[in-house]
């Protein structure tokens, strides 16, 4: 693999001042053996005997090297456009978000309306996580090989395809054409959950990485939030279908204009990447040839990183848990408080928005802190108890205390949802970020497929509590997989590594 020799001559090369992310390059397994004074002071890397990678961490004679000499310091710029492409994304990720939930949070208006059972309402939002299991894999592929304005082209596209086909299907026996519709939206996905963490490091300084995917991740939950509020407000319960018919289609005008709109923004604002850098480590990553980059190794690198695997799992089990509690909550609701289709809503609103502000005060604690490890080990086992508080005071009969335990599950367990991104790129450094949050994604759409259906029966034949319960059953695994998880900062490490070149120069 001639690209993991190249990746550790430009990382010296460059070691001053390099910076927390890297896109696309390769460290391999073997020993080091020094640096040399020839070739601008260039290590010398020799070629692995069995393209292996880091399992179980850098070895050590890595961490200790440094560069006898050092090429000068590459430019590096931040443009205000950064804040541009971050916002625009964030509206194309909240215009995404939102057709997940438009069917599920009024549920039992849509049953009625296509004479459907809730199963096949619940699969309008499970199409979402389906789809995206197949499709991750060439999903990051294009994102590694074309680019993020590739990617954010073709989900753009997609979203804006599917809200008009969606408003097609408006009938009673249109079904099919709305699930058609979920499924069109649900391809859109694929491009959009994963950008957060490459946009980040491709527009953004050291310093800032985190608050800006914290930002990125803000733009889904925001969608999730105005998915819980929005549609009960938009299509009340009325009895004659014609009418209610026209109430949908209101909604359905109002986010395929918007999709569309944002379609057009992506064509004409959206960039790849700034000109120059805005970090030591992207302009050292620039200098890498496509060439020595293989996404087969990238996949097997990660699938062969036991830390990595293992937050996998854990990330899964806890967001699989949310996809389902915002999957079935209408249904939760419904069962102890009979026509409060509203206050469903603003308890998932209370859900997410507590959440985003989990997410961005995290974000900005990392960047502060780098404690990665702990502070995801502290979010996760505060959302087993915010599970297990919810699950027993939501039959009380008082609502105001469902929106006070929702939003304390909210604030941890969406929250959590930067921190396994960050943490991951940590982990798999410096494996395309693309890569590592596809594979966390595809993790919480298989768990989130098989809860909801799972609590979904739960729910069914033996109650909400139990149903709750057996969320609460996997979080707890997830609580004792992450403790497991060793804190392997590779991307620290490598700061750490430039930093102490720069030291020994002067």
């Amino acid at each position: 693999m001639p690209g993991n020799c190249a990746f550790l001559h430009v990382l010296v090369a460059q070691g001053r001042g390099i910076q927390s992310e890297l896109e696309t390059s390769r460290i391999p397994n073997p020993a080091v053996q020094g640096a040399s004074s020839e070739g601008h002071g260039l290590l010398h890397c020799p070629e692995p005997p069995h393209s292996q990678c880091w399992s179980d961490g850098p070895p050590h004679s890595v961490q200790s090297l440094y560069p006898m000499e050092l090429m000068p310091k590459a430019e590096t710029k931040l443009y205000t456009q950064r804040w541009i492409m971050l916002l625009l994304f964030s509206f194309c990720s909240t215009s995404n978000a939102l057709m997940w939930l438009q069917y599920g949070i009024i549920s039992n208006i849509f049953m009625r309306f296509y004479s459907v059972d809730a199963l096949a309402i619940n699969w309008l939002s499970m199409i979402f996580m389906l789809t995206y299991v197949p499709l991750i894999v060439p999903g990051m592929w294009l994102m590694d090989v074309r680019g993020l304005r590739e990617a954010m082209l073709i989900g753009a596209a997609f979203n804006c395809v599917g809200s008009w086909v969606k408003l097609g299907g408006v009938e009673p026996d249109l079904f099919p054409v709305a699930f058609f519709g979920q499924f069109v939206c649900s391809v859109a996905m694929v491009f959009i959950l994963g950008v957060p963490p490459r946009l980040a490091s491709l527009w953004f300084g050291e310093r800032e990485v985190s608050t800006a995917c914290s930002i990125g991740v803000l733009g889904n939950q925001l969608g999730i939030a105005i998915g819980f509020l929005v549609p009960p407000i938009l299509v009340p319960n009325v009895e004659d279908l014609d009418e209610l018919a026209g109430h949908i289609r209101v909604m359905f005008y109002i986010t395929a204009g918007v999709a569309t709109f944002l379609f057009i923004l992506v064509i004409i604002v959206f960039q790849e990447r700034p000109d120059i850098p805005p970090t030591q480590a992207q302009a050292a990553a620039r200098l890498i040839p496509a060439e020595s980059y293989s996404y087969t190794s990238s996949i097997l690198c990660l699938l062969r990183n036991r830390p990595f695997i293992l937050l996998i799992i854990s990330y899964g089990l806890n967001v699989g848990c949310f996809y389902a509690v915002s999957t079935l909550l209408n249904q939760m609701i419904i069962k102890h408080y009979p026509g409060e289709e509203v206050n469903a809503g603003r308890i998932g609103l209370t859900i997410v928005i507590a959440g985003m502000v989990g997410s961005l005060i995290c974000g900005i604690w990392l960047d502060r802190t780098k404690s990665y490890k702990q502070t995801t080990l502290a979010v996760y086992v505060m959302s087993l108890v915010g599970m297990l508080v919810y699950a027993f005071t939501l039959s009380l009969g008082h609502l105001w205390v469902v929106f006070i335990t929702a939003g304390a599950l909210g604030f941890f367990m969406t929250g959590y949802l930067p921190l396994g991104f960050e943490f991951a790129v940590e982990l798999t450094y410096p494996e395309s970020e693309g890569t590592s949050s596809g594979l966390l994604n595809c993790s919480a759409q298989v768990f989130g497929i098989i809860f909801t259906i799972c609590q979904g029966k739960i729910i069914e034949h033996f109650g909400t509590l139990a149903g709750n319960l057996f969320l609460c059953a996997f979080l707890l695994i997830g609580t004792i997989l992450t403790g497991f998880i060793r804190s392997d900062l590779r991307r620290q490490m490598a700061n750490q590594l430039a930093k102490t070149a720069v030291s020994t120069e002067h």
